[in-house]
């Protein structure tokens, strides 16, 4: 799809969304034919602590906030023995942006642990992942070069969300005004320097923070082209804006399900084929599955049995199961992955090489099915934090 044509479908009216999603589910069939895939994992947020104000974010804090964190060596110990025990591959790290460069207070926390930095503790932390067989992927707000080439040494992939290339959405009274690495040209240069890197690379678009579907469509234009530079595009994602108490977006409401379908559509239309297009089940509704696979998407990204989505933790994880039956009902089938999609496990440079057996190990076990032992199992709806942030967090479950 040319970048004019998928720019003239920014106008398509909701009555002529059929056409739209036939052609990107035949895309779909045509790149992945009928297999969906998910990452078993275990979500670990290291600190919530972050420089950025983003209007629709519940997740960050300052020191001294109430429900503000940060992980001891010995939590993050814990939720990788419990994610090994509980069939997990993947370690997920997700934290705020550059906590250390705004808090003195996290400066001398990273200190008392012997961190002098929170890539170092990332870096500590993805060792004691691999120790344990599990595949760690980050997700750390704007890295640089140096960082990114410390992290690969750890991890099999790296995320970003791109969000929107909208210099629109940074101006005053919207959502990204007070997020200084918000700033497009800011993450389009991490990912262009992480394609440089050759490192397999997480992205995405977020739906329903008051962009136009132009301005969406721009986006995943403009990940088409760093993919097609550099190779390293392994997935991109399409997640819907969820509303969140005591936040300046808490009464905004989400995009309609017809808005995520053209978007899901036109991503998988405009993407290359060997890029996956993911949507986040926990973050739709009961029975959206079957529109869903209609827009086009191929994979559910991380579901994890251990820990709730620490970014969203009013939405649980959907019961495997019943995700597993709702794919069957639809023709396809459900199969866990890597959280390094398996083109780059031989492919030159994409994977450092002392983390070539851990992959192949992980890897040799989804085959096996040891993954899933304890995940064929019914889940809780809302897995638990670990003891010392369970109490800040409102995890009670609502509609998803």
């Amino acid at each position: 799809m040319s970048d004019e044509e998928a720019l003239a479908l920014a106008d398509l009216g909701h009555g002529e969304l059929g056409p739209l999603l036939e052609r990107a589910a035949a895309t779909r069939d045509r790149a992945f034919g009928k297999a969906l895939t998910f990452s078993p994992k275990v979500f670990l947020p290291l600190t919530n602590l972050c420089r950025n104000r983003c209007d629709y974010c519940s997740f960050r804090r300052s020191p001294g906030d109430e429900g503000a964190w940060t992980m001891s060596p010995s939590e993050v110990e814990q939720e990788l023995d419990r994610a090994r025990a509980s069939g997990c591959v993947e370690a997920l790290f997700c934290l705020g942006d550059k906590p250390e460069s705004a808090f003195g207070a996290y400066r001398q926390t990273l200190a008392s642990m012997g961190q002098e930095s929170t890539v170092e503790y990332l870096h500590f932390g993805g060792k004691l992942g691999l120790e344990r067989g599990l595949l760690p992927h980050t997700n750390a707000g704007v890295l640089t070069r140096e960082d990114m080439v410390r992290l690969k040494e750890v991890n099999v992939s790296l995320g970003l969300m791109l969000e929107n290339v909208s210099d629109r959405l940074c101006q005053p009274g919207m959502p990204h005004h007070k997020a200084p690495d918000k700033r497009p040209a800011r993450r389009l240069a991490m990912l262009r320097e992480a394609g440089e890197l050759r490192i397999p690379f997480t992205t995405g678009i977020l739906v329903g923070i008051g962009e136009t579907r132009r301005e969406r469509i721009e986006s995943l234009l403009a990940i088409r082209d760093l993919h097609r530079a550099h190779g390293h595009i392994q997935e991109v994602i399409v997640q819907s804006f969820r509303a969140h108490e005591s936040t300046p977006m808490a009464e905004a409401p989400g995009p309609e399900d017809l808005e995520m379908a053209h978007a899901i559509a036109m991503a998988r239309l405009i993407l290359d084929d060997d890029v996956s297009v993911q949507a986040p089940p926990n973050l739709m509704k009961p029975g959206d599955v079957g529109w869903l696979l209609r827009a086009g998407i191929n994979d559910f990204g991380g579901i994890s049995p251990v820990t709730p989505d620490y970014i969203n933790p009013r939405h649980p994880w959907p019961h495997l199961a019943g995700l597993a039956a709702a794919c069957v009902a639809e023709g396809f089938t459900l199969g866990p992955r890597l959280p390094i999609y398996d083109r780059y496990l031989d492919e030159p440079g994409f994977l450092a090489e002392a983390l070539r057996a851990p992959a192949l190990e992980a890897k040799a076990r989804l085959a096996r099915g040891l993954a899933l032992v304890s995940m064929s199992a019914p889940q809780n709806s809302s897995p638990l934090a670990p003891p010392s942030l369970q109490k800040r967090l409102p995890l009670a479950a609502e509609p998803s």
